[in-house]
């Protein structure tokens, strides 16, 4: 079972809410979201607890709507890019190297009038979710996105990471991450377009003591049929990746691309059953295949 969430929201008023989200899968419980938000306006809230860093784009889309079955292209056996493990996915990279996904502090974001334009920022222990702080340093997040026209949306981001010294592990060292995306369409129908790269250091491979620099790319490209005669089927959506990632530009041979083709068979809502075909294809070496099935259950 790769996921099973239970989510409890609650607001008490236009001012104070929160959510608390337990994650039962994979043989184990443990603590996803977790915050108070305080709604001062629409353009300014501020949120303390647990919750996404606002890194890229395709950390911070949920995981009842992403496009590919799993964001971090896992097979099973491959353990290849350096510092992470893995695959060198692009998301791969930023969450192993804690620029995104969860971690625990204090988040401000809003948006204008017209909801065009988004900020957000965190402070937060940089040791991920349910962890305790290491040292006494924070880490930085920060991100803007703008809206184009209704259907493009283009976002920037920069992430300042603290990390133990590797010789003295109460001091800390900062690692700096920055990249720009891009998203066309949206979860409806029709065409959707998700676009995005980062860049900076991989402080989880030093080097004489310092991070070499990592650079990752990816796209993902999605077309979804409503069916003209919807029955239990709503809607079929045919899904390609590509991502790519270097955890050493400084290196060669040492990174690599990871494909990913699928068809995802939409019922209502955000019930699914996805199915992708991955294949890993490092630049020395043999490549290897993986074929993913996950099926959704969301209310």
């Amino acid at each position: 079972m790769r996921r099973v969430r239970l989510t409890g929201e609650l607001k008490i008023n236009d001012f104070v809410s929160g959510k608390v989200q337990p994650d039962f899968g994979q043989g184990t419980i443990s603590l996803k979201d977790a915050y108070v938000r305080l709604t001062f306006s629409p353009a300014f809230r501020t949120t303390f607890g647990q919750f996404k860093r606002p890194f890229d784009l395709f950390e911070l889309t949920s995981s009842t709507q992403i496009l590919v079955v799993e964001r971090a292209g896992d097979i099973r056996g491959v353990d290849a890019c350096a510092g992470v493990g893995g695959v060198c996915s692009l998301s791969r990279l930023t969450e192993k190297l804690q620029f995104s996904d969860r971690d625990i502090g204090v988040l401000i974001d809003g948006s204008n009038a017209t909801g065009a334009f988004e900020y957000s920022a965190s402070l937060t222990n940089g040791t991920g979710e349910n962890a305790p702080d290491e040292n006494g340093a924070k880490s930085f997040t920060g991100r803007v996105g703008y809206e184009v026209t209704d259907n493009v949306t283009i976002g920037a981001n920069f992430a300042l990471h603290d990390y133990p010294d590797p010789l003295f592990a109460a001091n800390a060292e900062y690692a700096t991450a920055f990249g720009a995306d891009i998203e066309i369409g949206d979860f409806s129908e029709g065409l959707h377009i998700q676009a995005g790269v980062v860049a900076g250091d991989n402080w989880r491979n030093l080097i004489a003591g310092q991070p070499s620099n990592f650079l990752a790319a990816q796209v993902i490209l999605a077309d979804r049929f409503p069916l003209r005669s919807p029955g239990r089927v709503t809607a079929v959506e045919v899904v390609i990746r590509i991502s790519w990632g270097d955890p050493n530009t400084d290196l060669s041979g040492d990174g690599g691309s990871l494909t990913t083709s699928g068809v995802v068979v939409h019922f209502t809502g955000r019930n699914k059953l996805g199915i992708n075909l991955e294949f890993w294809d490092p630049s020395t070496g043999l490549g290897d295949l993986s074929l993913k099935i996950q099926s959704y259950l969301h209310f």
